[in-house]
């Protein structure tokens, strides 16, 4: 309790909302630069992002989705995009019949590569504002530590939900037909 009294008198909500606001912000501001950046190469950001996700390897949609923590559908059609494009291609999975892995074609990675030059400068100007490698690292870290504590509570509030559910079922079991 003493730490749910230390948070309210810290003002943990209005730090959540304030965290919250500058992360649409900020997801709204590398919507735009990536849009800018992945124009020349003939991309979208969000073309840009599905396509870089298999780069290394090929992956269902699914898991192209948990990847970037959106819903499976935005990145179905998108990939639909991107196939129609011929910068990917569907493969057959070897793991499962019905979800083919999505891969980059060579247009694809040709693509992806265009990116480079301004992806690099606009990285060094992000760097120096961010004072650096240093400030660079830092700033990650803290958006990796932001991340993890959310993915952290959204496993503890599934698995709630499940003992919610399966608390339901035996009360309902118990109470019989």
């Amino acid at each position: 309790m003493a730490d749910e009294e230390d948070l309210a008198a810290f003002g943990a909500p209005g730090l959540l909302d304030g965290v919250a606001t500058a992360a649409f912000r900020l997801n709204g501001q590398f919507l735009a630069r990536g849009d800018r950046l992945a124009a020349p190469a003939g991309l979208t950001a969000s073309r840009w992002q599905v396509l870089y996700a298999v780069y290394d390897e090929p992956l269902p949609v699914a898991g192209v989705a948990r990847a970037m923590g959106v819903a499976r559908q935005s990145v179905q059609r998108i990939a639909d995009v991107l196939v129609e494009q011929g910068l990917a291609a569907y493969e057959p999975n070897p793991a499962h019949r019905r979800a083919k892995l999505l891969r980059p074609t060579p247009a694809g990675r040709r693509a992806l590569a265009r990116l480079g030059p301004g992806h690099a400068e606009f990285a060094a100007r992000l760097a120096h504002r961010l004072g650096g490698a240093e400030g660079f690292r830092a700033t990650l870290a803290a958006l990796r530590r932001l991340s993890a504590a959310m993915e952290a509570l959204q496993a503890e509030d599934a698995e709630a939900a499940e003992d919610a559910e399966a608390a339901e079922d035996a009360e309902g079991s118990a109470e019989g037909p």
